[in-house]
């Protein structure tokens, strides 16, 4: 039931609160939805994965916050930057210097604002021992998708589509950038997938929808024909589709699927199709980005 982790803290000033929330836009930090009332404002930024960590033994950093990049280099040099715009050559003296950890990564730590410090940290070795292999990322900046969901069973495919959003969102995948269209039920989705993908505007077709079985044929006919036009979209277009479809005996299977007890579908399918784009992107490319 958890859906995700804030961390509030008291800028202290209109000047200190503009300057912090320039600071992590200018490292990338993707923005969130904030808000601003009277008498109130939040600036709010997003990543696509948060812990909360307890720790019995040495501590990482003194730092309030850490945050884990994939190219630090390049982190510390957008910060080197920030301060330097800010306060000139002196205000260098609030970043440290790329060092190693002993829990085998490279951290330094910067202040922004004082009484405001933050670490970055990335691994030295990213695989951590595993077997090289080529596989997508979980990162949806700059990919355009389009979801098709059916109305047909709203209840089970409004969660579906709750999920396929927030996934996407927390990936770094712009709201602009994300087409929904509706429609009637799960036998007119291979039409409008098809559609989608031949217009070239996607990098990726997420399909949701729910079938329940009923007392004749019709679920075993619907069910076989939508799954077909779905696969056969997707390898004459070259356009990954996610299959979102659920197919359930009854409406407690659906609901637990659609995020009660088993997971959220319509989450896993936009995940899903996150990382296939990232494969074929590095694919065309050669190899690993």
């Amino acid at each position: 039931m958890i859906k995700g982790i804030s961390f509030l803290r008291p800028a202290g000033s209109p000047e200190a609160y503009e300057r912090l929330a320039g600071f992590f836009a200018a490292l990338g930090f993707a923005p969130g939805k904030g808000w601003n009332e009277e008498g109130s404002r939040g600036a709010s930024f997003l990543a696509p994965l948060g812990n909360l960590e307890f720790v019995d033994g040495a501590f990482p950093s003194t730092a309030d916050l850490l945050v884990e990049v994939t190219a630090l280099d390049a982190v510390h040099q957008a910060a080197a930057t920030w301060l330097r715009a800010q306060g000139g050559e002196e205000a260098l003296v609030r970043l440290s210097a790329i060092t190693e950890t002993h829990w085998k990564s490279q951290i330094f730590t910067v202040e922004p604002e004082p009484g405001f410090s933050f670490s970055f940290w990335a691994w030295t070795d990213p695989l951590k021992g595993k077997a090289i292999a080529l596989e997508g990322d979980l990162s949806a900046a700059g990919m355009r998708f389009a979801i098709v969901i059916a109305r047909w069973n709203a209840v089970i495919t409004e969660r579906l589509l709750e999920g396929a959003l927030d996934v996407l969102l927390r990936s770094g995948a712009i709201r602009a950038d994300i087409q929904v269209l509706r429609v009637p039920g799960a036998w007119e989705i291979p039409s409008a997938a098809r559609a989608l993908a031949n217009t070239g505007l996607v990098d990726a077709v997420i399909t949701l929808g729910c079938l329940l079985r009923g007392e004749t044929a019709h679920y075993e006919a619907i069910y076989n024909e939508v799954a077909r036009g779905i696969g056969q979209s997707q390898q004459e277009t070259g356009i990954p589709h996610a299959f979102g479809v659920l197919t359930c005996e009854t409406l407690e299977q659906a609901l637990n699927r659609a995020g009660i007890k088993a997971g959220n579908k319509g989450f896993e399918a936009a995940a899903a199709a996150i990382e296939m784009v990232s494969l074929h992107r590095k694919l065309k490319q050669g190899g690993p980005a």
